[in-house]
């Protein structure tokens, strides 16, 4: 199961983190991925300057806007699910 936490917290919902879940939600439902991806808010990942934070099981911290969501799913979550 890899887990994908993504910052709720203000400066992360003011950029923009209920657009990142959503699009993140739709990938997952896409991709029948329900039983492979476990998706969760999160409070403060300590990376409030870029986009909104997101963290991929243990490993760093990205930072995501709604317009490169599907994109990081596809080429950092995916490759994770698949091996």
């Amino acid at each position: 199961m890899v887990k994908l936490s993504v910052c709720i917290g203000s400066a992360c919902h003011i950029k923009g983190s209920h657009s990142v879940i959503t699009t993140f939600q739709r990938l997952i439902k896409e991709h029948e991925l329900e039983d492979k991806v476990e998706l969760m808010g999160v409070f403060c990942l300590g990376h409030c300057t870029e986009a909104v934070s997101v963290k991929i099981g243990d490993s760093d911290i990205y930072s995501v806007s709604g317009a490169t969501a599907e994109n990081f799913f596809n080429t950092q979550v995916l490759p994770l699910v698949e091996s």
